[in-house]
């Protein structure tokens, strides 16, 4: 029943969607522009709170009375703030986190190491000490090249490396190693600790915001690009020509998967804030961004059919006009739909809503397709046919999408409008 009302009531809506879709439109380059000052605002807040850091761990070297505790090794806390200190939160937590862990196993073990070596003699020592080196740093090696361990803990291994090598071929004495390792985790203990309270307690820069506002907003950024599509391919002056579409948008979602896994990645290690918990599933974030990957590369190949030099005549756009315009504002503002439900953490009743009106819309397609496009066989019906086929790609990849929003607001409990 409610195909049959979508149907019939396509034309009277138009109006009403076009004049939404300007909205969106106004609203977009305002959020844009909003977005860009927002960055650069950020940028500062970082390099003052990165400054705010360095002269805190540098009073352990300016002042006499600290500097008498912990004497040469507070050069290693001013290293750890240059090393760890990143623009997230959670990748700073991580990195400390992962250095300190790396430190204190390559750190013991290079001890052991070292106390075993020495009852071995001279010769024996050279020999324990080449091959412990050899093992663990093979070992070690060998796991860091396995994807989930690159992906989350690359540096704790390396650093775990360095300070095996490090500790095991100094050739100190046993107490003599035992009172560097506590005196170097001493000094980059403090040094983490101050990037922490930096990095938490003065605006905070969340890698969780940054993927759920990016997730949310890449819904936006295809929506117009399918509108434009839409624009470029029916509003042809004979004068202007078609007009150029402006696929920049598209291309960055197409190529935000190494942005998108990093920031997952140091979500899971920032603490509860927000709306966002430990347990918050960031893997449903990876697999809307996939779907929404894949969505970008149908557009870029839509973007690519409009602008081939083989293109219909108006004989042949005329019949399916009307119809793929209003399929066009359909997907735009079922995606800017989607994207809102994620960014206010709202859930939308997908299935109610949604789904139907995108059952409706591949439903008028497959019937103009197959009706208007009959009666012509020629090259020119081809590229509509073409047309139409990668229009109804998208909205089979829309469909998918809804239904992923739909899951990621039951898993992570979003609630209802």
């Amino acid at each position: 029943m409610s195909t049959t009302i979508h149907i019939c009531n396509e034309n009277e809506a138009s109006p009403n969607k076009e004049k939404q879709n300007k909205h969106f439109a106004l609203f977009n380059v305002w959020y844009l522009i909003s977005k860009h000052h927002e960055q650069d605002a950020k940028r500062v807040i970082h390099s003052i709170k990165v400054g705010t850091a360095l002269v805190l761990v540098s009073l352990l070297y300016l002042l006499d009375p600290l500097f008498e505790q912990v004497g040469e090794n507070a050069m290693w806390a001013i290293m750890t703030v240059v090393v760890v200190y990143d623009f997230y939160a959670g990748a700073t937590l991580s990195k400390g986190l992962l250095r300190g862990i790396g430190t204190i196993l390559g750190g013991g073990l290079g001890c052991f190491t070292a106390i075993l070596a020495d009852k071995f003699g001279k010769t024996g020592n050279t020999i324990v000490v080449g091959n412990s080196v050899f093992i663990f740093g093979a070992v070690a090696t060998y796991y860091r090249m396995i994807p989930s361990i690159k992906k989350r803990y690359d540096y704790g291994v390396m650093i775990f490396i360095l300070t095996f090598n490090l500790v095991a071929v100094s050739g100190l004495r046993a107490d003599k190693i035992l009172e560097l390792a506590r005196e170097r985790l001493t000094n980059i203990g403090m040094g983490f600790s101050v990037c922490i309270i930096t990095s938490l307690l003065i605006f905070p820069m969340w890698a969780s915001d940054e993927l759920h506002h990016s997730t949310s907003s890449n819904f936006t950024k295809l929506a117009s690009c399918i509108e434009e599509c839409m624009e470029a391919y029916f509003n042809v002056s004979e004068k202007e020509g078609r007009k150029s579409i402006n696929t920049s948008s598209c291309k960055a979602v197409l190529h935000s998967k190494s942005s998108d896994e990093s920031l997952a990645n140091f979500s899971r290690w920032e603490p509860w804030h927000g709306n966002f918990g430990f347990c918050y599933p960031w893997e449903k974030y990876l697999q809307i961004g996939e779907k929404l990957r894949e969505l970008a590369s149908i557009i870029l190949s839509l973007q690519a059919c409009i602008e081939s030099p083989l293109q219909p005549s108006r004989t042949l756009q005329e019949p399916i006009k009307e119809t793929c315009k209003n399929v066009g504002l359909s997907l735009g503002v079922t995606l800017r739909e989607l994207g809102e439900s994620i960014m206010k953490m709202r859930r939308g009743n997908e299935k109610v809503l949604v789904l139907p009106e995108v059952q409706s819309t591949k439903l008028e397609l497959t019937i103009l397709s197959s009706s208007e496009l009959q009666a012509f066989e020629t090259v020119e019906a081809l590229a509509v046919a073409n047309f139409m086929f990668l229009l109804m790609e998208i909205v089979d990849k829309v469909k998918v999408l809804a239904k992923e929003v739909e899951e990621l607001g039951e898993v992570a409990d979003f609630q209802y409008k």
